[in-house]
Formats: structure tokens, C-alpha cells, sequence
């Protein structure tokens, strides 16, 4: 039996500490989320800011992820490893998450340093691009092929239950205070970071010979780098994370119209609960057609989902329609980080899976900026917008397969 044929498809372990990692970022993403607009009130700043800051956020992340992933790719290339950003990115990210909820406690009493407040959110956010990048860039060197959107759908279910916690236990979050909330993050992102150092391997899985980073040397690796293929995922990413956002935002507005005794937290927690069920069968459904048609689909049903929120009349349609949104999701969500890892030289994961979050925060900056006001759009054309949105995300992934070998 051939060396090849020994080789584990797929470091499971590893995945499994990868996706710790994934499940602490949705965590802390859901904690800042749940407690950005009451920290800055709080603080006497008007409930805007929060929205200035979420969009100068995404503008910054937009052109920090894929530096973040291609300096990372050259420290892979340079000293064999890309865990000098991941170690550094989640310690400042840790470190300035905790600080927020002390600088509460302590700076509260000078109110002339009340600005150090939107600071430490922005660097926080910052340090978030930092680790996030080489970090879910790794899932290359754990799985590849066919098995990359199995691996990943450990990170879907990981990342699905975090992030479920949003609409499901928002109170309770909220009770805790920013002190205990903040800290658990924090300690949860540390902790994330211990456990995936724990596990990663000296020598990687055997790739095929004709991908091997070691036999690409920068130059050629340059040269085989697609702007092309960099725009579909950068348009791929954009296209998912701007229909998301819509989807989240428009569903509640229905439900609150049009089905006002429905539990909107428990139905908005079902799409996340959804999504954490179906994504171990949907990366070995995913694994057997081929990644791309898998997200090709997962983003058409996407998109027809979406625009059937309109019909929502009653919760038994409502928690219906939820199931099949977190279903089909699951198909996009394993799909994201294989498509763009599919994209690049093997040796420019990060680029390639920066890029992809790089569309993501543009899409979000958009979102913000365009869709700040609920209220000033109807949810049918939200909805409307987000289905084309899914739409022109299955156009970028369909396009690609036409340069598949």
C-alpha cells in the first residue's frame, strides 16, 4: 500500500480545533452584536455611532483580510508555519475584547476619555482580522479535494450553535452583564487558540503532487494567481454576506408584521439550529456532487427562500421556512472557504480566503450604509434584494466551474 493511500483525507482533530476557533469568533461576533449599541449609549453616544462603527469596521476589514492571509501565506512559505498571526490576533483580540466592558467600570468617571470607548471597539474588531484569515486558511492543509466541504462542515455546525445563541439566549446573555459576558468571550477565544495549537500536526496532510506548495516557488505561484478567479470570490463573498444580512434583517420585520404572535426569537434561533443539524450531511452531499454545484444550489434555494419570507402568514409556515433556510445554508456555509481555497495556488490560502471575507465586509459596509434605517425599505424589496443578492452569488460560483480541469 502506497504512502498516499495511508494518509488520513482528512485531520479530523485538527478540524475539530479549527473549529473551535470558528465557534469562538461567531461567539464573540453574537456578544458584540447584542451589546455595541447599549455600551455607546451607555457612554451618552447616540445610537448611530453604532452603525458608523460597524461600516468603518468593514471597510478596514476589507482591506486587512487578505493582507492579513497573504503576509500569513509568506510566513507558511518563510518559517513553516502561519501561527505567528493567529497567536498574536486572538491575544490582542482577547486582550482588547476584555478591556471594553473594564473600560466601562473604570473610565466611566472621566468623562473627557470617553472617546478610548469606539477606539477599543475598533481595534477589537481589528485584531479580529488579524487571526481570522490564516486561521480558516488552515482547512486546506487539514483536508483537500473532495473532503475539503466535509471538513468544513465542522466549522458550519461549531459556528451554526454559536451563533444561535444570538436569537435564543439574547436575554440571558444580556443578563450576565458586559463584565462576565466580555470575559467568557475572551477567555472562550484564548482558550480556542490553546486548543488548536494543541492539535496541529508537524507535517501536514499529503497533497497531490501537482498542488504541492513546496514545488511552486513564489514567482510561478504569482503568476498562476487568477484576477479573475480573485473577483468571483471576492463577488462570491459579497453576494452570500449581503443576502444573509438581508435575510436576517428582513425576516423579523415580516414576522412582526405579519405573524405578530409568532416567537421571532425562537424561529430566527431555528434558521442557526437548522443550519448546526444539516451540515454534516450536507458536506458528504456536497463531497459527492462537487463543491461548487453543491453551493450553486444551496445559493439558488437561498434565494428562492428569500423571497418566499413575504408569504409568511402564520409560525407554522414561518418555522418552516426557517428548517429550509438553515438547511440549504448549510450548503453555502460548507462551501465558502473549499471555493476559495479552490481559487489560489495552494500556497496563497490566506490571499484566496481573505479575499473571500474581504467581499463579505464590503457587502456589510453596503449593507450598512445603504440599510441603516429599516424602516425607510419595505420588506418585500429587502427581501427582493436579498434573493438577487443569493442570485449573483450562485452566478460567481456557477461561472468558476466553467475553468474547472
Amino acid at each position: 500500500m502506497s504512502s498516499s493511500n495511508k494518509s488520513p483525507k482528512v485531520l479530523w482533530l485538527q478540524v475539530w480545533g479549527l473549529a473551535a476557533v470558528q465557534g469562538a469568533i461567531a461567539l464573540t461576533w453574537v456578544i458584540y452584536n447584542l451589546y455595541l449599541v447599549k455600551l455607546l449609549t451607555q457612554f451618552g453616544f447616540p445610537k448611530g455611532l453604532a452603525t458608523g462603527l460597524l461600516i468603518l469596521e468593514n471597510i478596514l476589514a476589507a482591506v486587512m483580510e487578505p493582507l492579513m492571509g497573504g503576509l500569513s501565506d509568506r510566513s507558511q512559505r518563510w518559517i513553516g508555519t502561519r501561527f505567528p498571526f493567529i497567536s498574536v490576533g486572538i491575544i490582542l483580540a482577547s486582550a482588547f475584547f476584555i478591556a471594553i466592558p473594564a473600560f466601562m467600570v473604570f473610565g466611566s468617571a472621566i468623562a473627557a476619555i470617553r472617546w478610548v470607548l469606539p477606539g477599543l471597539l475598533v481595534a477589537w474588531a481589528l485584531a479580529m482580522t488579524v487571526f481570522r484569515s490564516p486561521a480558516l486558511s488552515l482547512l486546506g492543509r487539514y483536508a483537500f479535494g473532495t473532503n475539503l466541504p466535509q471538513a468544513a462542515s465542522i466549522l458550519t455546525l461549531v459556528g451554526g450553535v454559536a451563533g444561535a445563541m444570538g436569537p435564543l439566549a439574547n436575554q440571558f446573555i444580556l443578563s450576565l452583564g458586559p463584565m462576565v459576558t466580555f470575559a467568557i468571550g475572551s477567555f472562550t477565544l484564548l482558550g480556542a487558540a490553546v486548543a488548536l495549537r494543541s492539535v496541529n500536526p508537524e507535517i501536514s496532510i499529503e497533497q497531490p503532487k501537482v498542488e504541492s506548495p513546496a514545488s511552486v516557488s513564489p514567482s510561478s505561484s504569482w503568476q498562476q494567481l487568477s484576477i479573475p478567479h480573485l473577483s468571483l470570490v471576492f463577488g462570491a463573498g459579497a453576494g452570500v454576506a449581503l443576502g444573509f444580512r438581508l435575510m436576517m434583517q428582513t425576516f423579523p420585520q415580516i414576522l412582526q408584521s405579519q405573524v405578530p404572535g409568532a416567537n421571532k426569537g425562537l424561529i430566527l434561533g431555528g434558521i442557526f439550529i437548522a443550519l448546526a443539524l444539516t451540515a454534516i450531511p450536507a458536506g458528504t452531499l456536497a463531497s459527492r456532487l462537487g463543491n461548487r454545484q453543491a453551493m450553486t444550489y444551496g445559493l439558488v434555494a437561498m434565494a428562492i427562500f428569500t423571497a418566499l419570507m413575504v408569504l409568511t402568514h402564520n409560525s407554522a409556515i414561518a418555522s418552516g421556512l426557517a428548517i429550509a433556510l438553515g438547511g440549504t445554508f448549510s450548503l453555502v456555509s460548507n462551501g465558502t472557504i473549499p471555493f476559495a481555497l479552490s481559487m489560489v495556488p495552494p500556497d496563497k490560502a490566506g490571499l484566496g480566503t481573505g479575499i473571500y471575507f474581504s467581499g463579505g465586509a464590503v457587502a456589510s459596509s453596503l449593507f450598512g450604509a445603504l440599510f441603516s434605517q429599516p424602516q425607510s425599505i419595505t420588506p418585500i424589496v429587502s427581501a427582493l434584494i436579498g434573493a438577487a443578492a443569493f442570485l449573483a452569488a450562485a452566478l460567481f460560483v456557477a461561472t468558476s466551474r466553467k475553468d474547472e480541469g
